[in-house]
């Protein structure tokens, strides 16, 4: 079994960082319920415990790569204020897209989205309706960052999150309508809603962008209710609204 040193605990502890996640193809889930949500998913570098949790979670599976630490050590490997007792290091994934997947469902797409508990939301809400694949701007959040991975509770090991040109996207699979969330569009509840297409959503604070948004074909708004006095949804709970809609027929 091999010990903790010095090295593992730096490394660990740098995984907070995009830059080193690229750099070290590592990712950091923690807490035993994320651990084992995603422990038959990815491929794992080592897994980090006191010897009390592996006494009472352990399985044949962890003997591999279990470590253990104390809770001084694992202290400073955390990402959290309040350090979980056990930390699973993962070799990030690399996946291929699927054209038939893409050209046969229904495709979230992510513009810029800023904020790791939306995005997560956003992982769960894909995983909840079936949806395999979400395509999000270079510039939208890590799906590897810690707050991204917990948020998910789980359904990051069934999601595919793909970081993508998106004009480019939208060129490659043109015979898919393109649908996005705007203000001053058509109101969903009446709308005809085509499978398979993409469907739009934007950053929290300024919405779909100019170029993104010259590739939609179709613009659709939730409406609110009149006299309402919040100026726009919370990108995750529009998403929400908006998929449920798309899935209402299929799912009847």
């Amino acid at each position: 079994m091999p010990e903790i040193n010095n090295y593992i605990i730096k490394t660990v502890k740098s995984l907070s960082n995009k830059h080193h996640r690229d750099e070290e193809g590592l990712f950091v889930a923690e807490g035993t319920k994320c651990v084992r949500d995603t422990w038959e998913a990815f491929n794992c570098r080592w897994l980090i415990a006191t010897k009390v949790w592996y006494d009472q979670c352990g399985h044949a599976g962890h003997r591999e790569k279990i470590m253990f630490a104390n809770k001084q050590q694992l202290s400073r490997m955390s990402q959290f204020t309040t350090p979980s007792e056990v930390i699973a290091v993962y070799e990030t994934p690399r996946y291929d897209i699927n054209p038939d997947e893409v050209r046969k469902g229904l495709n979230i797409v992510l513009d810029n989205v800023q904020d790791p508990g939306n995005l997560g939301t956003i992982i769960r809400l894909a995983d909840w309706y079936g949806i395999k694949n979400i395509f999000a701007s270079r510039t939208s959040v890590d799906v590897y960052n810690h707050k991204v991975v917990q948020a998910t509770m789980g359904a990051i090991a069934r999601v595919k999150v793909h970081y993508v040109d998106l004009e480019d996207l939208f060129e490659e699979y043109s015979e898919l309508p393109v649908y996005g969330t705007f203000l001053n569009g058509e109101n969903i509840y009446g709308s005809m809603l085509e499978k398979p297409c993409f469907v739009v959503f934007g950053n929290e604070g300024q919405g779909i962008g100019a170029k993104v948004e010259r590739c939609v074909t179709k613009r659709l708004l939730i409406p609110a209710a009149p006299g309402n006095g919040s100026e726009s949804l919370n990108v995750g709970v529009a998403a929400a609204i908006t998929i449920s809609e798309f899935m209402r027929d299929s799912l009847k």
